[in-house]
């Protein structure tokens, strides 16, 4: 049924291993953005064991019950539970749960039943989470079962599943949010240095349905131009597809995208570079925030209540996308993909300048770098005209970093320059002065002297170091 290649997981597949080896009824969540693999993942764990997969549609309640009825019945070797009728989805479940071989399959080992898509189920009938609130309760939390919910919508999951205000709160017995995969495993993927594995991670991050559309025999631009900037392929027509499916009506979506892409960052700023009122592109925003598509940025020692917010688009494959080929479009429909290439070629050291700054912040989340430190917050600092590309502090150590980033090949004479400056810089952010343990950290392509510059107590990392 799978064709994508599979890669990692390990952590993922660990914690879904541990949740079926239990002695009791398991009741699941699983959720991450489209593409990233959610399904790869559920396939894989359900190898080698007594399991169902059913994926929901949009169809309405009585030709998912209809579809789910089938597998099922061929699951259980019955075909003639696909024949019978049923109306409700509490009815189905209670023939399926009285049914002699089910119910002998459950004596013998614990059967996994996967819900893919289930946010469907919810678009056609908002009673879904109180029906399959009731269903658990009565019907599946005392047998040998593992359900598992999946979905790629991740507001509705939040919101529908896993909110407090859901009916089904609180009876979830593990949840877990598929992120896209880590920067080390992009290798697996493509014979690249591992300069150009981070601007491939700049182009498409860790999306494992992505990987694979570029070729391992095409080098880095060669991809870029036939798998992204080329009309009538995957690449080039994702972005679109993915609002598409989200939004009823993208093409407000796609003016605020473009223009967060663009270097519009502050409210103010969109504003003016749609057209759109102040109103309507908050509205936006805050749909874009709860899908974690956009991400809202104040400096990392400020208060909450800090006014003058920045907004940035969270995911590098839309970054790219409404920076490159959607302002492109009238273009790459004429088939002028060389041309285009030739464009983004020159720009593209001014976005891989900012997409190293993400990087550099997911490989310290991760504890990718800087294992030896433990924070409670990270982002970039700024305030006048001052700016740091990433702080990471520890409220309980008083330990902070000031790191600076730079996509550049730097002698240790520049480097020594950039850290001084750093210096400078920290002297002006406001945060535990007198008390805190200050450390100076530069991340760049390439750095020479980087064992002396160690040797003075600077943190020093470049691409080698990955």
């Amino acid at each position: 049924m799978s064709q994508q290649k599979f890669v990692d997981r390990k952590e993922e597949l660990g914690f879904l291993e541990e949740r079926y080896k239990t002695d009791l009824a398991e009741f699941v969540v699983l959720y991450g953005r489209r593409r990233v693999g959610k399904t790869e993942l559920l396939l894989k764990f359900l190898e080698n064991k007594k399991g169902i997969y059913l994926l929901a549609s949009t169809e309405g309640d009585r030709q998912n019950i209809k579809d789910f009825s089938k597998i099922v019945g061929r699951f259980i070797g019955d075909e003639n539970l696909s024949t019978l009728d049923f109306d409700r989805w509490q009815s189905f479940f209670e023939a399926l749960f009285n049914h002699k071989t089910f119910d002998a399959m459950l004596k013998k080992q614990k059967i996994v039943m996967i819900i893919d898509e289930f946010p469907f189920l919810i678009q056609s009938n908002k009673d879904i989470p109180s029906i399959f609130h009731k269903i658990w309760e009565l019907i599946m939390k005392n047998e040998n079962i593992m359900l598992i919910l999946s979905g790629s919508a991740v507001a509705v999951m939040e919101s529908e599943v896993l909110d407090k205000k859901s009916p089904l709160y609180g009876r979830r017995t593990g949840q877990w949010q598929l992120q896209p995969l880590h920067f080390s495993h992009l290798k697996e993927f493509l014979p690249y240095s591992l300069e150009e594995l981070a601007m491939v991670w700049f182009v498409t991050g860790g999306i494992p349905a992505y990987l694979p559309k570029l070729s391992p025999k095409m080098s880095f631009w060669e991809n870029i131009q036939s798998a992204v900037l080329k009309k009538g392929t995957y690449l080039y027509t994702e972005a679109e597809l993915l609002l598409n499916e989200e939004f009823r009506e993208p093409k407000n979506y796609k003016l605020i995208f473009k223009a967060i892409a663009l270097g519009s960052n502050t409210l103010g700023e969109i504003c003016n570079n749609t057209g759109l009122d102040k109103s309507m592109v908050s509205k936006y925003l805050d749909v874009l925030k709860s899908l974690h598509i956009v991400r809202e940025e104040i400096p990392v020692t400020a208060s909450r209540k800090f006014k003058r917010r920045l907004y940035l688009i969270s995911d590098p494959f839309f970054n790219f996308w409404f920076r490159y080929v959607y302002p492109n479009r009238i273009d790459l429909e004429a088939g002028r993909s060389e041309e285009i290439t030739e464009l983004v070629k020159k720009d593209f050291s001014d976005y891989a300048g900012h997409m190293f700054e993400v990087l550099v912040d997911e490989l310290i989340r991760t504890k990718y770098v800087l294992k030896q430190f433990s924070f409670s917050e990270i982002g970039r600092w700024w305030h006048g005209g001052e700016e740091i590309d990433i702080v990471a502090l520890n409220e309980a150590t008083k330990d902070i970093v000031f790191i600076e980033c730079k996509w550049q090949n730097l002698s240790q004479k520049d480097a020594k320059k950039v850290l001084f400056d750093l210096q400078e810089k920290s002297t002006h952010v406001e945060w535990n002065n007198g008390k805190r343990k200050e450390h100076f950290a530069i991340f760049a392509k390439k750095i020479e002297g980087k064992e002396a510059l160690r040797k003075n107590g600077f943190l020093v990392w470049d691409i080698e170091d990955y």
